[in-house]
């Protein structure tokens, strides 16, 4: 056994388990089986061109000497991204620990109330720092946060502004530049005017639907907006503000000024800078708005019993449901990161959040007086953490960076300060050393923070917030761990048992790829740093970008979107950028098949598209014949066709390189859907059959974790054509050479994440990428020959194989009165997540075992489902009393008195004898999904709540 290489330890089947799954299976060989799976015409005809894989050893030194090529400065730069304190506790316990980052999203409630309370605290911390009436459970940046809040203002315009088509948004030029760029990107599509402008001489014309206003302004300036949101209401104008969370611990919120809707980061809240992301990015808006809210909702529900438990609440408005009526096409949150910044707002409190805003305050305050008496004024008439001050540019920036210190420069006599959570007394001394020495004058010291304010009486912040008990409770380290490990053991994940969700790839998070991710050197360096001094990154991006490359078999490479679906909707945007730079504009038709993921129509709504669906066939391929006949019927007009490949279905379709040849002939694009790529890699690639541009789940196939909801990465890989419109940033040039305007707020996306995809590929090597990929379609016909004759699978390939996933029709089940769901619910007690409920296809089970998942758990599993089937003969459509209707069975129910069922207590817990080694128990019953609806609750109790009456 090769005890150093990394592919041993990341696949599952040992050597000695093949012959047994192989005869299970009915193929002599691993080869047969892909051979019997894969289309010939599409396989790659030689191995892919990557370095020699690294063993785990070789790659911890490796990493660890290219972060050292990153230069670690104090940074001041600001613009949205501050270092801060991750504390210890949070970092062992949440950031570092699989049980929290490898969990899924919480669509299983009952098996997810950890992470759901967790992201309830942060809802709350949301909610009560910007004054609104309701928050979601996190977006992807703050860019594309005030993105959705343009269109979420552009989607509950007045009946006369939709009628009289006010398309104007005014953007005060206060704004973040990476953020106005990523509001010009998602505005043009969409027909939406961005009017850029000073907030003091906005005319409230009423060609206006919204504005946003940035609080405080990029450089510093606190302005209050009180009379202008006032004088936009009386003139039917919605006001966002983008504001920074901190900030709001001193100064009045948003809320209170009459905001619509308050975005902004939470990174400040203890999440390591990571050259960009990923950080949680907060939503929250006023109740009436809430059918129109981007992303997921946490709510509070009860179960079966009564009993408080939680839940997404608000389903149907996970908006890529309304597909081509979308307004947004986010299906994700940045959980992991929400869950830092929730947690770190429960171990500080509201006297501890206070007391790090007036810290940070005080610091600007100090920095600004002592530079004064050097002769550097400060220019903001008010201001938090951040002092814009005049001076020659050139000169400090040379003695700073001499000093490993970084400010912003806006101009050549400005310089922008911005103060953090880590600045001392002895940072500020350096600072005015810094200007002294650039001055030609002698430098002094500080000894002390100011007590003075530079915040208007007017907008210090007089009301209470966070005075819930689990704000209040939980600040000493032996606390704060005990309540997070209490999360814990509510929570699911794969540190448990295999999560078999088809189409989500819940694959092995190497700890060696991981590990990187804590180092300073990776974790602490600002995405506007100056390029030179992130060697290391440029290095491992490029690389990263490189691999991806060989991998897909394009041009280009673009790790900017910090989603699949933002993947999706960069892909799009790339293709209408091609075909405006060849004066057809007019092609704007997309071709989607009606079994694409739901975020595909989604996303060309926003590309501002015409969507056409096109038929698959009762095989559940795509209907070739329909294909054609559309893509003829709008040759002049035809933009794209999305498709997923492997289909949705999970089957190779032979017919792929005659169906990409087709929308070529006539005059359109492919866009590959890249959520199937773990049946792709080493063994065919995007290029090869035909597409031009793909997006890759770096959260999926590229082992990044999914962390209860996000981080994930959805980087888009391009051919030649499209290699000049891969997008740029702001503040660092990135992208190709006629690139559009920013996808997402950082120029590189989730920078720091991608260290784990480039750990993957740098340590599996070719030869072990391919073998992952045949692991995993081995992994999935050994299940599905395990499952036939139990259960229905609904479609397979040419030769009877499925691709790397499959799907169990039990719509039949009905006649027992057993539902899709019943099962899901059912699996909890064997100790499993359910797999993919309902998708594609209504009524079944869509299962992906992934190839790190061994023989023994796959037997678990296998037997799970099948002692399942057996409870459902024994069900009848008359008896709701029976384990299945009344799955999942706590330990409550367990251990009650009364015991009123028609079945044993050992039944219901411990159906199968591997149970009792790991028992896992629900933490509630079946939780109650419609009263959540009707009583909709998206933050902790009131105060009162917690007094005694």
């Amino acid at each position: 056994m090769k005890t150093d290489a990394f592919a041993l330890r990341h696949i599952g089947p040992r050597e000695t388990d093949l012959q047994h799954m192989l005869k299970t299976i009915g193929v002599d060989s691993i080869e047969q089986l892909v051979y019997e799976t894969l289309p010939d015409d599409i396989r790659l005809k030689a191995p892919l061109n990557l370095d020699p894989a690294m063993t785990e050893y070789e790659f911890a030194n490796h990493i660890r000497e290219l972060g050292k090529k990153n230069k670690t400065f104090k940074s001041y730069i600001g613009l949205g991204y501050h270092p801060t304190i991750v504390p210890a506790p949070i970092q062992r316990n949440i950031f570092e620990n699989p049980g929290w980052y490898t969990a899924y999203t919480p669509y299983q409630a009952e098996i997810a109330q950890g992470r759901l309370e967790a992201i309830l605290n942060f809802q709350t911390t949301v909610i009560e720092l910007t004054g609104m009436e309701i928050a979601n459970a996190s977006l992807l940046d703050e860019g594309t946060a005030a993105a959705e809040a343009m269109a979420l203002l552009f989607d509950v315009r007045t009946r006369d502004q939709k009628k009289n088509n006010t398309h104007k948004f005014f953007v005060s030029e206060e704004i973040l530049p990476q953020t106005l760029s990523v509001l010009q990107t998602r505005s043009t599509p969409i027909g939406i005017e961005l009017v850029v402008g000073n907030h003091e001489t906005f005319d409230f014309s009423n060609e206006f639907f919204g504005a946003i206003l940035q609080y405080p302004g990029k450089y510093g300036q606190v302005n209050d907006y009180s009379a202008f949101v006032a004088k936009a209401k009386e003139n039917e104008i919605k006001v966002a503000f983008a504001a920074d969370i901190l900030s709001l611990a001193a100064l009045t919120s948003p809320g209170e000024m009459g905001a619509a809707v308050v975005v902004g980061t939470s990174q400040r809240f203890g999440v390591p800078m990571g050259y960009g992301g990923p950080h949680a990015a907060f939503f929250a808006t006023k109740d009436e708005y809430k059918r129109s809210m981007p992303g997921r909702i946490i709510g509070v529900s009860i179960d079966v019993n009564g009993n408080r438990a939680l839940r997404m609440a608000l389903g149907t408005r996970e908006q890529h449901i309304k597909r081509e009526k979308a307004t947004s096409n986010i299906c994700t949150a940045q959980v992991l990161l929400a869950v830092m910044a929730g947690m770190y707002a429960v171990y500080h409190g509201p006297e501890g959040l206070k007391y790090i805003a007036n810290k940070v305050h005080a610091s600007a305050v100090t920095t600004a007086e002592a530079l004064n008496k050097l002769g550097v004024f400060q220019t903001n008439t008010a201001y938090f953490d951040t002092i814009l001050v005049k001076a020659d540019a050139q000169k400090v920036k040379a003695v700073a960076e001499k000093n490993k210190v970084n400010f912003f420069y806006p101009d050549a006599d400005s310089v922008s300060i911005s103060l953090n959570e880590t600045t001392s007394v002895a940072d500020i001394n350096q600072i005015v050393a810094i200007f002294a020495e650039a001055l030609g004058k002698e430098t002094f010291t500080v000894s002390e923070l100011t007590e003075a304010s530079q915040l208007p009486a007017s907008l210090e912040r007089t009301s209470s917030f966070l005075m819930h008990d689990v704000f209040n409770n939980h600040h000493s380290e032996s606390q704060l761990m005990r309540y997070i490990k209490k999360l814990e053991r509510k929570d699911l994940s794969l540190n448990h048992s295999m999560i078999s969700l088809g189409s989500c790839t819940m694959k092995l998070n190497a700890a060696s790829e991981m590990l990187p991710l804590s180092m300073p050197n990776w974790n602490s360096i600002h995405p506007f740093a100056p390029v030179e001094q992130a060697e290391g990154y440029i290095t491992m991006l490029k690389k990263l970008e490189q691999q991806l490359n060989v991998i897909t078999g394009f041009a280009g490479t673009t790790l900017q979107p910090n989603s699949g679906a933002q993947g999706e909707y960069a892909g799009l945007m790339a293709i209408r950028a091609y075909h405006l730079s060849r004066n057809e504009g007019h092609r704007n038709v997309c071709l989607i098949p009606s079994s694409a993921h739901g975020t595909n129509p989604a996303s060309a709504a926003m590309a501002g598209m015409k969507i056409i669906v096109t038929k698959t066939t009762p095989e559940g391929n795509i209907d070739v014949e329909d294909l054609r006949e559309k893509a003829i019927e709008h040759k002049d007009d035809l933009s794209c066709l999305m498709v997923t490949y492997p289909s949705t279905h999970g089957v190779f379709e032979s017919s792929i390189i005659e169906i990409t040849k087709l929308i070529h002939d006539n005059g359109g694009l492919v866009y590959m859907d890249g959520a199937n790529m773990n049946a792709q890699v080493g063994l065919t690639n995007p290029a090869t059959i035909g597409a031009d541009v793909c997006h890759l789940n770096l959260h999926k196939t590229f082992a990044i974790p999914h962390g209860g909801g996000g981080p994930g990465v959805g980087p888009i890989c391009v051919n030649e054509k499209l290699v000049p419109f891969l997008p740029t940033n702001p503040i660092l040039k990135v992208g190709g050479e006629q690139a559009i305007t920013a996808i997402s707020s950082a120029p590189y996306g989730s920078a720091l994440v991608c260290l784990i995809s480039y750990g993957y590929i740098t340590m599996m090597g070719a030869e072990g990428l391919k073998s992952a990929t045949e692991h995993a379609i081995l992994n999935a016909n050994y299940m599905k020959s395990r499952f036939e004759g139990h259960y229905p699978i609904l479609y397979t390939g040419e030769c009877g194989r499925a691709a790397h996933e499959m799907i169990l029709d039990c719509r039949a089940f009905k006649e027992n009165g057993i539902e899709v769901g019943d099962i899901a619910k059912r699996l909890m007690d064997y100790g499993f997540h359910a797999p993919t409920v309902s998708f594609p296809v209504a009524g079944t089970l869509m299962i992906e075992p992934t190839e790190s998942e061994d023989l023994a758990e796959l037997d678990r599993f296998c037997d799970a489902l099948i002692s399942i089937r057996k409870e459902i003969e024994a069900a009848t459509a008359d008896d709701k009393n029976n384990v299945l209707k009344n799955a999942p069975h706590t330990l409550a129910m367990l251990t009650t008195d009364n015991w009123d069922f028609p079945y044993t207590r050992e039944k219901a817990a411990y159906p199968l004898a591997y149970i009792a080694e790991n028992k896992f128990w629900p933490s509630v019953r079946r939780v109650d999904d419609a009263y959540g609806d009707r009583n909709l609750v998206c933050s902790c109790a009131p105060i009162e709540a917690y007094m005694e009456s």
